[in-house]
């Protein structure tokens, strides 16, 4: 466990350094309009979540990562018992203790890591959506406790974003994933439209991937319209970061029909120009109806 601790205190000490890289993301341009208290403890919590998320993306050897994730389980507890027993922990404290976030998120993120350790496809798509709910639907749930709401209506709002966030990164990353040994489209739509796990590693682009993503392109478009039916009017300006966020991801989500649905030869993004534009105008507007 001495060699996992010392490995875990290396990759706090880096997360700052790993944000700071990150700062060209869809990220940065849903943040960067936030007051500064609150933009503060999004970048603790995305830094949390990119730790979590090297964990078990990083190259293995030598390493165990489950012990790793708990260990990341223990210093949460930790954090909310108030002795937090690492630098970065002593780092989350404050913002957890200023916006009074919920732990289970955070336990249940961990969990979402620990799946992509322990599963390399999904059957069903019931069995996607937990995965979508813990690896982001719980980044949701923490955030709205920074940015405020009223109703509690929002956070179905903050579930419903997750998942249609991570369903776009999905399909974006579909041939970067399928190369690392990860499927996330389920195994009950690829044998639907007769396209197998194999196709999906050799990048077969043909008729039935088309009706596939055509598909998965239509799911992934349903969870963006329940988020934006979900979030109440009340809330709506002082969720402009999450708005800003989805607008970003939705305009990249419908590039994947402009290419024929060819992701696998395309890589899709959205440019820093067209983020920031984004980013200004989703944020005037919840200023004008303020």
């Amino acid at each position: 466990m001495g060699s996992t601790v010392s490995s875990t205190v290396s990759r706090m000490l880096g997360a700052r350094r790993k944000l700071i890289r990150a700062t060209a993301s869809n990220f940065y341009y849903s943040f960067l309009l936030l007051p500064r208290a609150q933009r503060r403890a999004i970048k603790d919590v995305y830094a949390f979540c990119r730790l979590l998320d090297d964990v078990v993306d990083e190259d293995q050897t030598g390493r165990n990562p489950y012990a790793e994730l708990e260990y990341w389980r223990g210093e949460v507890d930790a954090i909310y018992q108030g002795n937090p027993t690492s630098e970065f922990g002593e780092q989350l404290l404050p913002c957890i203790e200023e916006f009074d976030l919920p732990r289970q998120p955070f336990l249940d993120l961990i969990d979402g890591m620990e799946m992509d350790l322990k599963w390399h496809s999904y059957q069903t798509f019931a069995d996607l959506r937990e995965y979508c709910y813990r690896a982001a639907s719980t980044v949701g749930l923490i955030c709205i406790e920074i940015f405020g709401y009223e109703s509690a209506r929002t956070r179905e709002y903050a579930v419903n974003l997750g998942l249609a966030l991570q369903l776009a990164n999905i399909l974006r990353d579909l041939k970067e994933d399928a190369a690392r040994g990860r499927i996330y489209i389920p195994v009950e739509d690829l044998e639907r439209f007769g396209y197998s796990e194999r196709d999906l590693r050799e990048n077969l682009y043909n008729a039935p991937f088309i009706e596939l993503m055509r598909y998965e392109h239509a799911r992934a478009s349903s969870y963006f319209d329940k988020a934006a039916r979900s979030l109440p009017d009340q809330d709506r300006s002082s969720m402009f970061a999450a708005e800003i966020m989805a607008a970003i991801y939705k305009e990249l989500l419908d590039q994947i029909p402009a290419v024929q649905f060819d992701v696998l030869r395309n890589r899709l993004a959205v440019s820093k120009s067209r983020r920031l534009r984004i980013a200004l105008r989703i944020w005037l507007k919840s200023k004008l109806k303020k």
